[in-house]
């Protein structure tokens, strides 16, 4: 398990260092998850070896929530000074996002010429 850490770890580290010499516009634990998964589809034995720690992390993902939870408390006041800007923002971007996938969709449906939605048909239904 602690070889394992140390390899999440080591590819997270590897992602920062490469963030901050490149000046990348991602987060150095994106790009470093980003190397991870680039080395367990070349190297199917890595991901083997990570698999029964990574589930295990998974199963206890919750865990990570409570700093988040812990920050908010800390940052009460500005909450309060600020929430109702942030809770508004929060929900007028999703309304775009979810705005922006609609017309996105209908962009590439009409571009494969498959708008009429009986026209797309699951594999198995002939």
């Amino acid at each position: 398990m602690i070889a394992t850490l140390a390899i999440i770890l080591s590819f997270q580290l590897v992602g920062e260092i490469a963030a901050r010499a490149l000046d990348l516009p991602l987060p150095g634990p994106v790009v470093g998850l980003l190397l991870l998964v680039a080395t367990c589809i070349l190297r199917p034995s890595v991901a083997e070896r990570i698999r029964p720690t990574t589930l295990g992390l998974l199963q206890h993902l919750s865990l990570f929530f409570v700093p988040a939870g812990v920050g908010i408390v800390a940052h009460w006041g500005l909450l309060r000074e600020y929430g109702l800007g942030l809770a508004l923002a929060l929900a007028g971007s999703t309304v775009l996002a979810i705005g922006a996938g609609a017309l996105a969709f209908t962009a590439v449906a009409r571009l494969t010429r498959s708008e009429d939605p009986s026209a797309m048909k699951a594999p198995g239904d002939d």
